[in-house]
């Protein structure tokens, strides 16, 4: 059996959670277009002011959007979103658009841009970003460590410098230590530079049988 069926197994054991698969076709030949597309149209929402009857028009092709997709929901861990490995967040909206550089019981190091749907103000990203960025990121450090399906029990952010828009950024993580049910993992988000911009520690629980 090989490490990686074997940590599906664990992976089956424990919580509630349905199990994902890597989906290689990643949603067809134009998911990652499509989620290209939208994450612009979110960029746009927050940047732009349109007169009224380019909102309208705006209002009229997002409805029709809506309508085209509605018939294909799909249950979780079916669709391509969050399964689509090699897109950067995984192909999901919620997920920032990053991309893994590294994923081994090491650590995992990705690589990004914040972009304008997340400022805050000043040029700046949202403060509100960066636990979300770190908590993604969390996830896939327990996964590469082979851990079971896991749950933020604490996580603290400490934000040393504003983290600029448009700016090519790296974040890695690592597990420190392992403690029964619980894992401890730390990670720094950095510049090119190497100036730090902030960090994170987080305490994982692997969670219980039929636990959600």
């Amino acid at each position: 059996m090989s490490e990686q069926t074997e940590r599906d197994g664990e992976y089956e054991k424990h919580g509630g959670f349905p199990v994902y698969r890597h989906d290689p076709d990643n949603g067809g030949p134009h998911f990652g277009r499509l989620v290209e597309a939208l994450r612009v149209v979110q960029d746009l929402a927050v940047s732009t002011a349109p007169p009224p009857e380019v909102t309208l028009q705006a209002a009229e092709h997002a409805e029709a959007l809506a309508a085209l997709l509605a018939p294909y929901t799909a249950p979780e861990g079916h669709y391509p979103a969050g399964r689509s490995l090699d897109l950067p967040g995984r192909g999901s909206l919620l997920m920032l658009p990053w991309t893994a550089e590294r994923l081994g019981t090491e650590g995992v190091r990705a690589r990004g841009v914040f972009r304008r749907y997340h400022m805050g103000g000043n040029g700046a990203a949202h403060g509100g970003v960066l636990p979300l960025l770190f908590d993604d990121l969390f996830g896939s450090v327990t996964h590469a460590y082979g851990r079971p399906i896991s749950r933020t029990a604490y996580l603290h952010v400490n934000y040393r410098k504003v983290t600029p828009l448009d700016t090519p950024l790296t974040v890695e993580g690592k597990v420190d230590r392992v403690d029964g049910r619980k894992t401890f993992v730390s990670a720094r988000l950095t510049d090119d530079d190497g100036t730090l911009l902030a960090d994170a520690e987080a305490l994982m629980v692997v969670l219980l049988p039929g636990q959600p």
